[in-house]
Protein backbone atom coordinates (compact mmCIF):
# COMPACT_ATOMS: atom_id res chain seq x y z
CA UNK A 1 0.00 0.00 0.00
CA UNK A 2 2.94 2.37 0.76
CA UNK A 3 4.23 2.17 -2.67
CA UNK A 4 0.79 3.34 -4.56
CA UNK A 5 1.16 7.03 -4.62
CA UNK A 6 4.91 6.31 -5.93
CA UNK A 7 3.12 3.98 -8.56
CA UNK A 8 0.61 6.44 -9.75
CA UNK A 9 2.55 9.10 -9.85
CA UNK A 10 5.27 7.46 -11.90
CA UNK A 11 2.59 6.18 -14.47
CA UNK A 12 1.47 10.16 -14.50
CA UNK A 13 5.17 11.56 -15.53
CA UNK A 14 4.93 8.51 -17.90
CA UNK A 15 2.26 9.00 -19.77
CA UNK A 16 2.88 13.03 -19.96
CA UNK A 17 6.38 11.99 -21.60
CA UNK A 18 4.59 9.80 -24.01
CA UNK A 19 2.07 12.24 -25.56
CA UNK A 20 5.22 15.10 -25.95
CA UNK A 21 7.38 12.64 -27.80
CA UNK A 22 7.92 13.58 -31.24
CA UNK A 23 7.59 11.42 -34.36
CA UNK A 24 8.90 14.24 -36.89
CA UNK A 25 11.69 15.98 -34.75
CA UNK A 26 14.02 14.69 -31.57
CA UNK A 27 12.93 16.62 -28.20
CA UNK A 28 15.52 16.75 -25.22
CA UNK A 29 15.11 16.39 -21.99
CA UNK A 30 15.62 19.93 -21.49
CA UNK A 31 12.57 20.98 -23.30
CA UNK A 32 10.26 18.05 -22.00
CA UNK A 33 11.09 19.61 -18.33
CA UNK A 34 9.95 22.95 -19.30
CA UNK A 35 6.77 21.48 -21.00
CA UNK A 36 6.14 19.70 -17.96
CA UNK A 37 6.54 22.53 -15.54
CA UNK A 38 4.05 24.59 -17.81
CA UNK A 39 1.55 21.76 -17.58
CA UNK A 40 1.98 21.72 -13.62
CA UNK A 41 4.32 18.69 -13.20
CA UNK A 42 7.54 19.86 -11.97
CA UNK A 43 10.36 17.18 -12.13
CA UNK A 44 14.44 17.08 -11.53
CA UNK A 45 16.25 16.60 -14.94
CA UNK A 46 17.53 13.09 -12.86
CA UNK A 47 14.22 12.24 -12.76
CA UNK A 48 13.06 12.91 -16.16
CA UNK A 49 15.48 11.67 -17.66
CA UNK A 50 15.76 7.81 -16.35
CA UNK A 51 11.76 8.05 -17.17
CA UNK A 52 12.66 8.21 -20.60
CA UNK A 53 15.59 5.73 -20.38
CA UNK A 54 12.86 3.56 -19.17
CA UNK A 55 10.34 4.44 -21.63
CA UNK A 56 12.85 4.11 -24.85
CA UNK A 57 13.05 -0.11 -23.42
CA UNK A 58 9.40 -0.44 -23.18
CA UNK A 59 8.43 1.64 -26.28
CA UNK A 60 9.39 2.29 -29.94
CA UNK A 61 11.04 5.68 -28.79
CA UNK A 62 14.55 6.24 -30.49
CA UNK A 63 16.93 7.63 -27.98
CA UNK A 64 20.16 9.91 -29.71
CA UNK A 65 23.15 9.96 -27.85
CA UNK A 66 25.08 11.44 -30.63
CA UNK A 67 25.65 14.67 -28.60
CA UNK A 68 24.33 15.97 -25.06
CA UNK A 69 21.50 16.51 -23.72
CA UNK A 70 20.10 13.24 -25.54
CA UNK A 71 17.36 13.41 -28.20
CA UNK A 72 14.20 11.43 -28.00
CA UNK A 73 11.63 10.65 -31.12
CA UNK A 74 9.30 7.60 -31.79
CA UNK A 75 10.66 5.48 -34.31
CA UNK A 76 9.22 5.97 -37.90
CA UNK A 77 7.53 2.44 -37.81
CA UNK A 78 6.17 2.74 -34.47
CA UNK A 79 2.22 3.36 -33.89
CA UNK A 80 3.10 6.13 -31.13
CA UNK A 81 1.35 6.72 -28.17
CA UNK A 82 -2.71 6.86 -29.12
CA UNK A 83 -4.21 9.93 -27.17
CA UNK A 84 -7.15 8.81 -25.51
CA UNK A 85 -10.61 10.96 -26.72
CA UNK A 86 -9.44 12.39 -29.84
CA UNK A 87 -12.02 11.62 -32.42
CA UNK A 88 -11.90 12.84 -36.01
CA UNK A 89 -14.20 15.66 -35.36
CA UNK A 90 -11.59 16.76 -32.28
CA UNK A 91 -8.89 16.12 -34.70
CA UNK A 92 -10.22 18.00 -36.55
CA UNK A 93 -10.52 20.98 -34.60
CA UNK A 94 -6.95 20.17 -33.33
CA UNK A 95 -5.54 20.82 -36.80
CA UNK A 96 -7.61 24.12 -37.34
CA UNK A 97 -6.33 25.66 -33.92
CA UNK A 98 -2.82 24.93 -35.14
CA UNK A 99 -3.37 26.63 -38.50
CA UNK A 100 -5.21 29.86 -36.85
CA UNK A 101 -4.09 29.75 -33.33
CA UNK A 102 -0.22 29.76 -33.46
CA UNK A 103 0.00 33.21 -32.54
CA UNK A 104 -2.53 33.48 -30.48
CA UNK A 105 -1.76 30.97 -27.76
CA UNK A 106 1.50 31.26 -25.72
CA UNK A 107 4.72 29.41 -27.14
CA UNK A 108 4.67 27.07 -24.19
CA UNK A 109 1.04 26.02 -24.47
CA UNK A 110 1.81 25.77 -28.57
CA UNK A 111 4.88 23.12 -27.46
CA UNK A 112 2.70 21.38 -24.72
CA UNK A 113 0.04 20.63 -27.29
CA UNK A 114 2.36 19.41 -29.99
CA UNK A 115 1.28 15.52 -28.64
CA UNK A 116 -1.75 16.20 -29.65
CA UNK A 117 -1.28 18.30 -33.21
CA UNK A 118 0.50 15.23 -34.12
CA UNK A 119 -1.65 12.74 -33.28
CA UNK A 120 -4.84 14.78 -35.23
CA UNK A 121 -2.25 15.23 -38.23
CA UNK A 122 -2.07 11.35 -38.34
CA UNK A 123 -5.78 10.87 -37.50
CA UNK A 124 -6.68 12.80 -40.88
CA UNK A 125 -3.63 11.75 -42.63
CA UNK A 126 -4.83 9.76 -46.01
CA UNK A 127 -3.28 6.46 -44.53
CA UNK A 128 -6.54 6.61 -42.17
CA UNK A 129 -9.87 5.22 -43.94
CA UNK A 130 -13.01 5.65 -43.45
CA UNK A 131 -16.08 8.15 -44.05
CA UNK A 132 -15.98 10.27 -40.66
CA UNK A 133 -12.25 10.73 -41.15
CA UNK A 134 -12.80 11.62 -45.50
CA UNK A 135 -14.85 14.19 -44.58
CA UNK A 136 -13.15 16.05 -41.63
CA UNK A 137 -10.07 15.65 -43.82
CA UNK A 138 -12.44 16.92 -46.82
CA UNK A 139 -12.81 19.93 -44.37
CA UNK A 140 -9.81 21.20 -44.20
CA UNK A 141 -9.98 21.75 -47.96
CA UNK A 142 -13.64 24.01 -47.91
CA UNK A 143 -12.95 26.50 -45.28
CA UNK A 144 -10.67 29.38 -45.71
CA UNK A 145 -10.47 32.64 -44.12
CA UNK A 146 -10.24 35.57 -46.94
CA UNK A 147 -8.80 38.71 -46.98
CA UNK A 148 -11.08 42.15 -47.24
CA UNK A 149 -7.94 44.22 -48.41
CA UNK A 150 -5.40 43.32 -51.18
CA UNK A 151 -3.52 39.99 -49.47
CA UNK A 152 -0.13 40.77 -48.49
CA UNK A 153 2.62 38.29 -47.19
CA UNK A 154 3.17 38.56 -43.13
CA UNK A 155 6.14 39.98 -42.43
CA UNK A 156 8.52 37.99 -40.81
CA UNK A 157 8.73 38.12 -37.09
CA UNK A 158 11.75 36.05 -35.56
CA UNK A 159 10.53 32.96 -33.69
CA UNK A 160 12.82 33.32 -30.49
CA UNK A 161 11.24 37.17 -29.82
CA UNK A 162 7.98 36.17 -30.33
CA UNK A 163 8.52 33.36 -27.99
CA UNK A 164 9.84 35.64 -25.11
CA UNK A 165 7.20 37.84 -25.46
CA UNK A 166 4.34 35.62 -25.84
CA UNK A 167 6.64 34.34 -22.02
CA UNK A 168 6.42 37.75 -20.86
CA UNK A 169 2.97 38.24 -22.02
CA UNK A 170 1.34 35.20 -20.06
CA UNK A 171 3.25 35.55 -16.83
CA UNK A 172 2.70 39.30 -16.49
CA UNK A 173 7.04 39.61 -16.46
CA UNK A 174 9.05 42.87 -17.76
CA UNK A 175 10.09 42.66 -21.40
CA UNK A 176 14.01 43.94 -22.89
CA UNK A 177 13.94 44.70 -25.85
CA UNK A 178 15.44 46.39 -28.35
CA UNK A 179 13.46 48.06 -31.40
CA UNK A 180 13.39 49.60 -34.67
CA UNK A 181 10.75 51.48 -36.07
CA UNK A 182 9.29 52.59 -39.47
CA UNK A 183 12.27 55.29 -40.13
CA UNK A 184 14.96 52.77 -38.47
CA UNK A 185 15.24 54.51 -35.29
CA UNK A 186 16.93 52.16 -32.78
CA UNK A 187 15.59 51.82 -28.90
CA UNK A 188 16.23 49.79 -26.39
CA UNK A 189 14.03 50.11 -23.38
CA UNK A 190 12.16 47.27 -20.55
CA UNK A 191 8.14 47.28 -21.42
CA UNK A 192 5.50 46.07 -19.65
CA UNK A 193 3.54 43.30 -22.25
CA UNK A 194 -0.15 44.09 -21.98
CA UNK A 195 -1.46 42.10 -25.03
CA UNK A 196 -1.33 40.78 -28.26
CA UNK A 197 -3.50 41.82 -31.50
CA UNK A 198 -3.24 40.55 -34.88
CA UNK A 199 -4.24 43.17 -37.32
CA UNK A 200 -4.60 41.79 -40.89
CA UNK A 201 -0.97 39.90 -41.65
CA UNK A 202 0.65 41.77 -38.86
CA UNK A 203 1.01 41.34 -35.19
CA UNK A 204 1.07 44.37 -32.61
CA UNK A 205 2.54 44.79 -29.02
CA UNK A 206 0.03 47.08 -26.78
CA UNK A 207 2.76 47.96 -23.78
CA UNK A 208 4.03 50.46 -21.48
CA UNK A 209 7.43 51.91 -21.64
CA UNK A 210 9.22 51.51 -17.65
CA UNK A 211 8.54 55.40 -16.14
CA UNK A 212 5.91 56.24 -18.51
CA UNK A 213 1.67 55.42 -18.05
CA UNK A 214 0.77 55.55 -21.73
CA UNK A 215 0.01 52.42 -23.76
CA UNK A 216 2.06 52.30 -27.41
CA UNK A 217 1.80 49.43 -30.30
CA UNK A 218 4.41 48.01 -31.52
CA UNK A 219 5.15 45.63 -34.44
CA UNK A 220 6.16 42.71 -33.59
CA UNK A 221 8.35 42.00 -36.46
CA UNK A 222 10.56 44.85 -35.62
CA UNK A 223 11.45 43.79 -32.74
CA UNK A 224 15.06 42.65 -33.37
CA UNK A 225 15.50 41.04 -29.75
CA UNK A 226 13.48 40.26 -27.06
CA UNK A 227 14.24 39.10 -23.53
CA UNK A 228 11.93 37.97 -20.56
CA UNK A 229 13.21 38.92 -17.21
CA UNK A 230 11.91 37.33 -13.90
CA UNK A 231 10.74 40.50 -12.94
CA UNK A 232 6.83 40.46 -12.39
CA UNK A 233 4.08 43.22 -12.62
CA UNK A 234 0.55 44.19 -11.65
CA UNK A 235 -1.59 44.56 -15.03
CA UNK A 236 -2.89 48.18 -15.03
CA UNK A 237 -6.29 48.16 -13.61
CA UNK A 238 -7.34 50.94 -16.57
CA UNK A 239 -6.04 48.84 -19.30
CA UNK A 240 -8.79 46.82 -20.84
CA UNK A 241 -7.99 45.16 -24.34
CA UNK A 242 -11.42 45.31 -25.86
CA UNK A 243 -11.59 49.05 -24.34
CA UNK A 244 -8.28 49.78 -25.91
CA UNK A 245 -9.72 48.22 -29.33
CA UNK A 246 -13.16 49.59 -29.26
CA UNK A 247 -11.65 53.57 -29.14
CA UNK A 248 -9.74 52.83 -32.03
CA UNK A 249 -6.16 52.19 -30.74
CA UNK A 250 -5.44 50.08 -33.81
CA UNK A 251 -6.68 51.88 -36.35
CA UNK A 252 -4.54 54.67 -35.49
CA UNK A 253 -6.90 56.66 -33.56
CA UNK A 254 -6.62 58.32 -29.93
CA UNK A 255 -9.88 57.75 -28.74
CA UNK A 256 -12.44 60.04 -29.85
CA UNK A 257 -15.47 59.67 -30.79
CA UNK A 258 -17.40 61.52 -33.98
CA UNK A 259 -21.07 61.82 -35.44
CA UNK A 260 -20.15 60.75 -39.40
CA UNK A 261 -23.06 61.78 -41.55
CA UNK A 262 -22.56 60.72 -45.43
CA UNK A 263 -24.05 60.69 -48.55
CA UNK A 264 -23.74 56.91 -49.95
CA UNK A 265 -24.65 55.68 -53.34
CA UNK A 266 -27.28 53.00 -53.51
CA UNK A 267 -25.74 49.74 -53.90
CA UNK A 268 -23.14 50.86 -50.76
CA UNK A 269 -25.78 51.27 -48.88
CA UNK A 270 -26.89 48.17 -49.37
CA UNK A 271 -23.52 46.82 -48.09
CA UNK A 272 -23.63 48.90 -45.05
CA UNK A 273 -27.09 47.69 -44.02
CA UNK A 274 -25.75 44.28 -44.02
CA UNK A 275 -22.44 45.03 -42.31
CA UNK A 276 -23.44 48.49 -40.10
CA UNK A 277 -20.00 50.86 -39.40
CA UNK A 278 -21.68 50.91 -35.89
CA UNK A 279 -24.66 49.72 -33.84
CA UNK A 280 -26.53 53.44 -34.06
CA UNK A 281 -26.20 53.69 -37.53
CA UNK A 282 -29.04 54.94 -39.74
CA UNK A 283 -29.55 54.29 -43.34
CA UNK A 284 -32.39 57.10 -45.11
CA UNK A 285 -33.19 57.90 -48.54
CA UNK A 286 -31.13 61.06 -49.57
CA UNK A 287 -33.52 64.21 -50.56
CA UNK A 288 -32.15 65.31 -53.66
CA UNK A 289 -32.17 65.07 -57.00
CA UNK A 290 -28.85 62.53 -57.31
CA UNK A 291 -30.78 60.15 -54.92
CA UNK A 292 -28.51 57.75 -52.80
CA UNK A 293 -28.96 57.27 -49.24
CA UNK A 294 -27.75 59.48 -46.06
CA UNK A 295 -25.80 57.78 -43.46
CA UNK A 296 -25.66 58.75 -39.71
CA UNK A 297 -23.23 56.42 -37.38
CA UNK A 298 -21.30 57.25 -34.17
CA UNK A 299 -17.67 56.33 -34.98
CA UNK A 300 -14.34 56.94 -33.60
CA UNK A 301 -12.02 59.43 -35.38
CA UNK A 302 -9.39 57.22 -36.51
CA UNK A 303 -6.77 57.53 -39.66
CA UNK A 304 -8.50 54.27 -40.80
CA UNK A 305 -11.93 56.03 -41.31
CA UNK A 306 -10.01 58.27 -43.44
CA UNK A 307 -8.48 55.48 -45.61
CA UNK A 308 -12.03 53.57 -45.74
CA UNK A 309 -13.88 56.96 -46.92
CA UNK A 310 -11.01 57.26 -50.20
CA UNK A 311 -10.98 53.88 -50.88
CA UNK A 312 -14.59 53.84 -51.73
CA UNK A 313 -13.91 56.60 -54.17
CA UNK A 314 -17.17 58.61 -55.72
CA UNK A 315 -19.62 56.28 -53.98
CA UNK A 316 -19.14 58.33 -50.82
CA UNK A 317 -19.66 62.04 -49.94
CA UNK A 318 -18.80 63.41 -46.04
CA UNK A 319 -21.86 65.85 -44.98
CA UNK A 320 -20.36 66.13 -41.90
CA UNK A 321 -18.37 66.80 -39.53
CA UNK A 322 -15.76 69.38 -40.98
CA UNK A 323 -12.68 68.12 -39.04
CA UNK A 324 -13.41 64.88 -41.35
CA UNK A 325 -13.67 66.85 -44.29
CA UNK A 326 -10.62 68.68 -43.73
CA UNK A 327 -8.28 65.38 -43.13
CA UNK A 328 -9.96 64.09 -46.47
CA UNK A 329 -8.70 67.53 -48.43
CA UNK A 330 -5.61 67.35 -46.84
CA UNK A 331 -2.16 66.45 -48.43
CA UNK A 332 -0.60 65.75 -45.51
CA UNK A 333 -0.02 61.97 -44.06
CA UNK A 334 -3.38 61.49 -41.15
Amino acid sequence: MPRRPDNLETLHLSLELLKRIPRQRKIDSRELQIQLKEAGYERDMRTIQRQLESLCEHFDIERDDSSRPYGYRWKESAPGLSLPGLTEQESLLMTLAEQHLHHQLPVSLMKSLQGFFEQARRNLSPMHSGEAVARAREWLSKVRVVSTTLPMLPPKIKPEVFEQVSQALYNNCWLEIIYTNAVSKRTQAKVMPLGLAQQGVRMFLPCRFEGYDDTRNLALHRIQTAKCTNLRFQRPPDFDLQAYDDNGRFAFGVGGKITLHLWVKDELAVLLAESPLATNQVITPYVGQKGGCELKATLTDSSMLVWWIRSQGDSVEVLAPESLMDALTSKKPT
